[in-house]
């Protein structure tokens, strides 16, 4: 393992009680009042004063939920808790004050779920966390890289050596200090929340960032312990009803109203598919538009700034996990279910170790800062449009010259914005050698079997194909060409290992390709034939460039048929 020239910046506030989310979490119980009032508000614009309707679901969705799947995680006596609501709600029916008891069950509800999503941030955890995970890893680092356990005291490596962290990083660190980051990232893996922290606190020098994390991981008490008080905010995928999911777009809001600098992954999950994100969930995102509309509202100085951000790994542990939920989606092809295994600290450590025992380092790449609207601004957080005119954003809110609220006109500037992170998430995500290598096996492999669909494809008997090694460094030479062309229009970046020869881009690519699968999507066997354990983990990494259009590029070159024939009973 080489290290990488990683530059370590200093913390942009020292101080930890001058961090944002500091200051929240000291005000913990008038932030829960705040959200609980907020979305009480929002609730009674869409369904007051007639809430029968909306806590009738919300009970049916809660006892549905508690009964098919409950979790350790779960407040304490929730059955009762939902009983003694439906009953209460049952009763107004037949009561004079109606509207006002159903009225205080709404409250009461949403205060819940208030109390429920808000977390901690507590400094002496913070600085445990920060001196243990880094010691802990970096020994853990040494000890996995040398293959050798006495190793485990040495600190010829650290943490950040794992890291090739590349973007405008001074920008971002000076535009923290002058309004509210937001980062939103590519989301691949169950350890990008935690890498991306320490990424932001031990590498960038920014503040710690507030971030959800899904309630499933407080089932573990110990990662809970920690989740709880180091600025995570709690999300139930379960949950589905309008009084919960606008419980969390308020806390996301006040949240941001308040300068707490926060993370959220807007494809809402991992990437099934192993692909960069093609698609967003509205919901978060939408909180930031409301989030600095208010903010203008009120005369408060504070500008909102939006960092894609894409993270870039030659292997993902949960792929096995993610390609056959993917697969099974498409409902083509059942799949016995796979089991997702970050549940639990023997789990996490068994990832932990997993992640440092090879030499595979993970790429950071964060983009150009937005605005709200998706327009660039400078270095003084300054906005300006397609042309480099000057904008200002209070602009957009305008409304017979008075900033106001206005749902339509606020969701269009959500999709626009969104659609300018998803384009910038393809501009600026960093190609390496295992991408290319296994996007142009997979599509040798799909142009030798064209009558084949995927699912007839990742069904082939991988044991009897063979790769065509001198068509694949053709294939190679002109991703490279393209992907070094495309580079230069701005559409996409380029690892400095895809500027070497196809040569070594096989050679890296293979070695770093699936390092965590015991069946390797491409390797070398003993008479140093290149084959293929599992072409389904192959689609899967291959699927990491299907949003460009690289395959027009490869269409001239014709496949020759492998060493060793396959036919199926599609190809006959």
């Amino acid at each position: 393992m080489i290290p990488n020239e990683t530059k370590i910046y200093p913390s942009t506030f020292p101080d930890l009680e001058d961090w944002p989310i500091y200051r929240l979490s000291e005000d913990r119980l008038q932030f829960i009042d705040d959200i609980t009032q907020h979305t009480y508000q929002l609730l009674e614009k869409t369904y007051g004063p007639d809430y029968e309707k909306l806590l009738s679901k919300t009970i049916y969705l809660e006892k549905i939920r508690l009964k098919e799947e409950p979790w350790k995680a779960d407040p304490p006596k929730e059955n009762a808790f939902w009983n003694k609501i439906r009953s209460r709600l049952k009763a107004s029916y037949y009561s004079e004050d109606k509207e006002r008891i159903q009225d205080e069950l709404l409250k009461i509800i949403t205060q819940r779920y208030a109390e429920e999503i808000v977390g901690n941030f507590r400094i002496k955890t913070f600085k445990f966390a920060r001196k243990f995970l880094t010691i802990f890893f970096g020994r853990l680092l040494n000890t996995a890289a040398e293959r050798n356990h006495r190793r485990l005291y040495s600190s010829k490596y650290q943490l950040y050596d794992k890291f090739n962290v590349r973007g405008p990083l001074e920008k971002i660190r000076q535009l923290s200090q002058k309004g509210t980051v937001i980062v939103v990232p590519t989301h691949f893996s169950n350890l990008d929340s935690i890498l991306i922290g320490y990424a932001i606190d031990s590498i960038v020098g920014l503040p710690a960032l507030s971030y959800g994390a899904g309630l499933n991981l407080y089932n573990s008490e110990f990662v809970g312990y920690f989740f709880n008080r180091l600025g995570a905010y709690r999300i139930d995928r379960r949950k589905k009803n309008m009084i919960y999911l606008n419980t969390l777009k308020a806390m996301s809001s006040l949240s941001i109203q308040r300068g707490v600098h926060s993370l959220f992954f807007p494809g809402g999950t991992r990437s099934r598919s192993g692909a960069v994100e093609d698609r967003f969930k509205l919901g978060l995102l939408g909180t930031v538009i409301e989030a600095q509309r208010s903010i203008l509202e009120k005369n408060v100085d504070n500008k909102i700034f939006i960092v894609p951000l894409v993270l870039g790994y030659h292997s993902v542990l949960e792929a096995n996990f993610l390609i056959n939920q993917h697969l099974s989606r498409t409902g083509r092809e059942k799949f016995w279910a796979s089991k997702d295994e970050f549940k639990s600290l023997r789990s996490i450590l068994k990832f932990a170790w997993k992640f440092f025992s090879v030499s595979s380092n993970i790429t950071l790449s964060f983009g150009d800062p937005l605005d709200i609207a998706g327009n660039r601004v400078d270095d003084e957080g300054n906005s300006f449009d397609e042309n480099k005119h000057p904008i200002d954003i209070k602009d957009y809110f305008l409304s017979n010259d008075h900033v106001g609220e206005n749902r339509q006109r606020e969701q269009v500037y959500t999709r626009q914005l969104s659609q300018v992170i998803l384009k910038r998430f393809l501009s600026d995500n960093i190609v390496l050698s295992s991408h290319v290598v296994a996007f142009v096996a997979f599509s040798n492999l799909k142009a030798l079997h064209p009558n084949l669909d995927i699912f007839g494809l990742i069904r082939l008997p991988a044991d009897d194909f063979v790769f065509n090694q001198e068509e694949l460094l053709e294939l190679i030479k002109r991703m490279r060409a393209e992907i070094l062309k495309r580079e230069s229009q701005g559409l996409i970046k380029a690892s400095e290992m895809i500027r070497s020869t196809p040569q070594d881009i096989l050679r890296d690519g293979i070695k770093n390709l699936g390092i965590y699968h015991n069946l390797k999507p491409l390797k070398y066997n003993k008479n140093d034939e290149l084959i293929s354990q599992d072409f389904k983990l192959l689609y899967y990494y291959h699927n990491r460039l299907t949003n460009y259009e690289f395959e027009e590029s490869l269409d001239e070159i014709k496949p020759v048929k492998a060493k060793k024939e396959m036919v199926s009973q599609t190809d006959q």
